[in-house]
């Protein structure tokens, strides 16, 4: 028996057989061609890209049929790299000039491109060279190029092991036959963990070297809570995964009751649970989980999805439809959080240390202030249909919200000249996800309605670790003794103030720290979705008094570690299913 350790990005218990899918990808010979056959060959390419998107779109609707949009809309970047006029000219100049086939100018092309963004680090371009390398092997099979040698429709249930799976073959699994699948590579935020969540698949991703360590049929156990992978298991390690798989899908059944009761503590303690979402379709699955409102609307998609940026009558329409379906409900719309590793399509960061540069509001004060201004106006005209609040993100000083106050005031006036109605009373708060925010909160909060502690980005910034940097991934610790006595600044300094502080950061969503959480003073968490009924489950089996002795025993600690096995065991007598 041999277990390994990964990233679990869906959870659940998988106890299945090993099937390897061995996909080293078509590699055609340099081939040059005659001045005769060039024609042909751009003929060849054409067809080949033709083919591909009209395979990929019925890839697609399939995906969005099965799955939702949101789903579907994650091929589109392929589609759109297809249809890319700069790609395909490029295809056709090798082929005119160099003379290549048109299978190895499609290889050239596209692996340059790959190389060029997966340099940069970034968890969001590595994704994208990972979606390159399937566009290309999608155009070369077309082009009548060999590489895949494992189908991924298995005649019986198994655990698919690989090195990486793309979007597209993710979408296209099987949940009948394909029970769990483990890779080498992967984080918790790509594109085909995204897609095994949606699928209820179990998941490990970011192994290593997985596919090197087991043979096909061998017997795999995937615990995609944990992030373990367990090779031949003996009998005993067996039968205790099994228990594990029926308490684990037991729970998920009992869950269910929750939607409709309060997230109130044992002793009558209310907490306010909202979600954290990306796309529009989102809005019905938080309603589905019984969420008090939308804590988090992240808006940059809209910006990263097409070549060119919503027009305010889009953006209008998308959050309007947000705020009639919360029917009274607080939707809290955060500003563009551009930059760093999310640049609109066309663009690229030309800074060094782009994480440390002209990014989220500083992006759009400096760089676009003509995009937040539209943006303002979209949401300020949404607003006569529900509780809609303007978050700005990364705010560092008082200046950027006084300067976004002004932009406010532009776009009220530019609303009343055009006789359009809206709220001129409308919330407006900032995102503490920077030291800076958080250590001078006292002077944020004379300009600010509202807080929301945006725990990734300000555990980043504290501990000085790349959160995407898998070297130095273990020093990124939410129970830092630093970061917890800055989150309880905040929370004292917020309510010092009067200032409503909430939390949208990916701890509010985990249940070994909302004892914590709550603990602390925090009557407002925001969370993805999917995590609001085991959130709502701990906070129900709480005390107040609990959660507070609970705190005050963690800030004690002086490292991490210390403080992560209390929350963990504090948290495993309440959910031992998931902890």
């Amino acid at each position: 028996m041999e277990i390994r350790r990964g990233i679990g990005v869906s959870p659940g218990v998988a106890i299945c057989r090993a099937q390897l899918l061995e996909r080293e990808g078509a590699r055609p010979e340099k081939r040059l061609i005659n001045r005769e056959e060039i024609h042909g060959e751009i003929e060849r390419f054409r067809s080949a890209v033709d083919n591909a998107l009209a395979e990929l779109e019925a890839l697609r609707n399939k995906t969005a049929e099965s799955l939702g949009e949101r789903y579907g809309a994650i091929l589109d970047f392929h589609s759109a790299m297809l249809t890319d006029p700069s790609f395909r000219e490029e295809v056709e100049r090798r082929i005119q000039l160099n003379k290549f086939s048109a299978e190895y100018a499609v290889q050239r092309v596209l692996r340059n491109r790959a190389r060029s963004i997966a340099s940069s680090g970034h968890e969001l371009f590595r994704q994208r060279a990972s979606d390159i390398a399937d566009i290309e092997h999608r155009l070369l099979r077309h082009l009548g190029a060999r590489g895949e040698t494992t189908t991924l429709l298995p005649l019986e249930p198994v655990i698919l092991v690989a090195r990486d799976l793309t979007p597209s073959q993710t979408a296209s699994l099987s949940r009948k036959r394909v029970h769990g699948f483990a890779t080498d590579l992967g984080g918790k935020t790509s594109h085909t963990a995204i897609v095994a969540r949606a699928l209820g698949i179990p998941a490990v991703v970011g192994l290593g070297s997985i596919t090197r360590e087991v043979s096909a049929g061998d017997l795999l156990v995937i615990d995609g809570s944990s992030g373990t992978v367990v090779i031949d298991p003996d009998q005993r390690s067996l039968e205790r995964y099994r228990l594990i798989q029926r308490a684990f899908e037991e729970f998920e059944a009992q869950l269910e009751y929750l939607v409709r009761m309060p997230a109130e503590t044992v002793d009558g303690f209310r907490v306010s649970l909202h979600a954290n979402i990306e796309f529009r379709e989102e809005v019905k699955a938080a309603l589905d989980m019984g969420a008090d409102g939308i804590g988090l609307y992240r808006t940059e998609f809209l910006y990263l999805e097409s070549e060119r940026p919503p027009d305010e009558e889009r953006q209008y329409h998308i959050y309007r439809e947000a705020a009639k379906l919360m029917a009274g409900k607080p939707v809290v719309i955060r500003t563009l959080d551009l930059g760093a590793d999310k640049m609109p399509q066309g663009e690229t960061s030309p800074e060094a240390n782009p994480f440390l540069g002209c990014r989220s509001i500083r992006y759009t004060l400096i760089c676009r202030p003509d995009l937040l201004k539209t943006q303002l106006r979209a949401i300020l005209r949404a607003s006569t249909y529900g509780d809609v609040r303007i978050m700005l993100p990364m705010v560092t000083s008082v200046e950027e919200i006084v300067r976004t106050k002004a932009l406010l005031a532009d776009a009220m006036d530019d609303l009343r000249g055009r006789g359009i109605a809206f709220n001129p009373q409308i919330q407006l708060g900032v995102m503490i996800e920077v030291p800076s925010a958080a250590l001078a909160a006292d002077t944020l909060a004379a300009e600010s309605d509202f807080f929301s502690i945006g725990t990734n980005d300000l555990i980043q910034y504290v501990l000085a670790v790349d959160r995407g940097n898998s070297t130095v991934a273990s020093l990124y610790q939410p129970g830092h003794p630093a970061v917890l006595r800055l989150l309880r600044h905040i929370i004292e300094t917020g309510r010092k103030h009067s200032v409503p502080v909430a939390m949208c950061g990916e701890m509010s969503g985990d249940v070994v720290y909302v004892p914590l959480l709550l603990g602390l003073g925090l009557e407002q968490l925001s969370a993805a979705p999917p995590n609001l009924l085991e959130v709502r489950r701990v906070i129900r089996s709480l005390t107040l008094r609990e959660a507070e002795e609970t705190a005050r025993k963690v800030l004690t600690c002086n490292s991490a570690g210390e403080a992560e096995a209390i929350l963990r065991e504090k948290a495993h007598s309440i959910v031992p299913q998931l902890v």
